[in-house]
Parts: C-alpha cells; structure tokens; sequence
C-alpha cells in the first residue's frame, strides 16, 4: 500500500487541519525528548561525575564529565549533515523516527552503566559512546524534523509551524530541570549520588518510546522532487550556493552564541558576576525560558507576516547593538525583577533568530 503523505499546498479541509495538527505534535515532540536527554546530561553530571571516572579530585572529575559533555556538541553537525542528506532521498519520517531510537539507546546506556569500580575504564569509555550517539542524534533530529514542519506548513505559516522547534527545545530544558528539583526535594543527597541521577536518564528513554509511537502515526512529506535530486545534500551543491551558505553558517553562529548565552549560561553568570544567590537565579532563569517559550510561536507567526529576511536582519542587527549593554547591566543589577526584565530583553532578540529555521 502506498505510503500517505502530507503536502504544504494543498487545500485545507479539516481533515488536512487535524493531520497538520498532528504533525507538530509528532515531530516537536521527538524534538522535546532529544533535548531533555540532552540537558539532563548537564543537570546531573554534578551528581554521577566520581561514578565514571577515576577517584580523585573532583575539580578533575567535573571536567572530564564536562569533555565528554563537550563531545556530544562536537557530533552535532555531522548528525545534521549525514541525516539530512539521507532524508532529503529517503523522506524525514525514517530519520525522524532513527534520531528517537539513538537517543533512547544513549540514555538506557547511561542509566544502566555500571562505574569506573566495576568495569574500570570500560565506563568513562561507554559514557562517551552514549554521548556520541545522543549528540549525533539531536544533530539530526534538529534539521530533519524542522525541514519536516517546514514542508507540512501550510504556505505563509512555515515560520509559525518551525516556531515549535523553539518550544519543544526550550521545554525540554524546562522537564529537564523540574525533574532535576523535584529529585533533589525528595531524596536525600547521598542517595542521588549514589543511583538517583539515573531516573532522569530512565525517565527519558520512556519518553523516546512514546515520541516513537507518535512518530509512527505521521505522514511523509510528499517532498518527491527534493528527495529526486541527485545533489541533495552534495558538496557541491553547497559550493554552488556557497554564498548563501556561509551567510547562513554566520547566523547561525551568532544565534547560536547567543542563544546558550541568555537560555543555559545565564544561570551561572548571575550567580558567579552579578552576585545573586543560587536559588534567586535559578527562579528567575527558570520564569524567563518559561515566557521566552511561550513567546515563540507569536516570534514565527510574525515572522511569516515580514518576512525571514527582515527577521533575522532584526535579530542580527538588535544582538549587535544590545548584547554588551544587557550584559554590562547584569553585572550590577540587584533587583531580580530588574535581571528578569534584562533577561527578557535579551531572549526576546534571540527570539527573532527562529526564522533560521524556516525555509
């Protein structure tokens, strides 16, 4: 039986609306579980560090954690070049539903992992392993479930359908950590050391296995003639549009920066320059993504009314102007709803920076 798809220009019925509905769901969804693996990495790893790696000092034992952290992000990129050339000839669905089963493999790896005391290097080892496989995942679950939204949109709402990609990020950041809180509220410290950390990375691969389920339930994109070209996803294909490319590659850069400076830096820049307590910065952090996630979807509507072109000049030229002076700012402010306010600034910039997404 042929395979149903779904088409960004057909004429919508409600039926067409529920499918489009349905769509979002299914894809920001892997999207959601990608990253709360991802940023429960980084939450635990005070936690599971002296599991891993030699005992010692511990200084020593957070930056190898952090290395292998930093490893994930190195996979990144060839995740979202090697899937998305295979996409663009097999159709988003197949990789869609890949990137949710690598990601869930990473995190029952890391769950069940035994330490350093009982299988020695073996397990600094597999924990890269794991981490690896998760940061060639998100690599290309990012670009192949964005390109995927972008082609079941209906025409003139791409960039309102691709604003989900921000939510679902955002909102695994937030799962993340409410998970990391309500652990360290209901157990003792000593026991989350010891073999608590391990329910997050449990907790997310039960998640995968639902994203998958979802998954399965949607359509292709009927994107034949994308798929049909033979330098889909070809160096030279990049070299010929090279120009447009490295323009690209530049904003991207510069969201990007931008971006893991105000959503997961910001916490400890209050706290370490501008002098905040812990808790004071975490509340504030945690109220500013919650609004910055909310915002999103009116940033991609917006955007669909003047244009990706006018957004990310918006984006591009407001960071270039504000950046120093917010971050200046936040070094002597005292006030949290002062900080919020700064912090709000700044993410409302980096919220224009979605429209790199939007094709």
């Amino acid at each position: 039986m042929a395979e149903s798809t779904v088409t960004a220009d057909s004429k919508l019925t409600s039926s067409d609306t529920r499918r489009r509905i349905w769509a979002i769901v299914g894809a920001s969804s892997g999207n959601l579980v990608e990253w709360f693996d991802f940023y429960v990495y980084s939450f635990c790893s005070l936690y599971f560090a002296h599991i891993f790696f030699p005992s010692g000092n511990t200084t020593t034992q957070l930056l190898q954690t952090a290395g292998v952290f930093a490893a994930g992000f190195l996979m990144r990129p060839i995740g979202g070049w090697l899937f998305g050339r295979i996409a663009d000839k097999h159709g988003r669905k197949k990789l869609m539903l890949l990137s949710v089963c690598m990601m869930c493999f990473g995190s029952l790896v890391i769950a069940c992992l035994p330490g350093y005391e009982t299988i020695g290097t073996w397990a600094p080892a597999l924990l890269l392993l794991a981490r690896l496989f998760q940061g060639l995942s998100v690599g290309g679950e990012y670009g192949t479930s964005a390109t995927y939204m972008s082609e079941v949109a209906v025409e003139g709402r791409k960039g309102f359908y691709a604003s989900f990609q921000y939510v679902t990020l955002i909102g695994g950041q937030l799962l993340a950590l409410l998970v990391v809180v309500v652990l360290q509220h209901t157990m003792e410290d000593a026991a989350l050391r010891e073999w608590g950390w391990r329910i997050p990375f449990a907790l997310g691969a039960v998640l995968a296995v639902v994203a998958l389920w979802l998954r399965r339930q949607l359509d292709e994109t009927s994107q034949q003639e994308t798929r049909a070209l033979k330098e889909a996803g070809s160096l030279k294909g990049l070299w010929r549009n090279r120009r447009a490319f490295i323009m690209v590659l530049g904003f991207t850069a510069a969201g990007s920066l931008c971006f893991y400076t105000f959503t997961t830096y910001m916490q400890k820049y209050l706290v370490n320059t501008a002098g905040m307590h812990a808790n004071v910065a975490s509340g504030i952090m945690t109220a500013a993504l919650f609004v910055f996630m909310l915002i999103q979807p009116l940033i991609g509507a917006l955007s669909d009314k003047i244009g990706r072109r006018t957004s990310m000049l918006c984006f591009g030229s407001l960071a270039a102007i504000f950046t120093v002076p917010i971050l200046s700012a936040l070094q002597n402010v005292s006030s949290p709803y002062a900080a919020f306010g700064l912090v709000m600034c700044a993410l409302l910039i980096v919220s224009f920076y979605i429209s790199i997404s939007v094709r």
